[in-house]
């Protein structure tokens, strides 16, 4: 009798170690799933404020870069016919030189 006794004090105590085991395992997902929420929302704001650095600064140097492109292209434009004449009196008016005799 005093086995069976000592028997369920025994099982009543591993069945409480077991819960209070669980309930430990439960409230420690919920501290690191609040704990990485917590992270990723200080992440997704820090990244938020950084990129928009980076942003800005992209698009003043894509209009910067727009600008040089359309002003290269308008000099080439004015002076293309110039640089054409240029190359065509080259080729066609041949002048051959003798060579020195050095």
């Amino acid at each position: 009798m005093a086995e069976r006794e000592a028997s369920k004090i025994v099982q009543k105590a591993r069945e409480l170690r077991t819960k209070r085991v669980r309930e430990a395992r439960d409230e420690a997902k919920k501290e690191i799933d609040a704990y990485r929420k917590a992270k990723e929302e200080e992440f997704k704001k820090f990244e938020a404020e950084h990129t928009k650095g980076n942003k800005q600064a992209e698009d003043e140097a894509n209009k910067e870069a727009d600008g040089k492109i359309k002003e290269i292209q308008a000099s080439g434009k004015k002076n293309q016919a110039d640089v054409v004449a240029d190359l065509l009196r080259g080729v066609l008016d041949v002048k051959p030189v003798p060579p020195s005799a050095e």
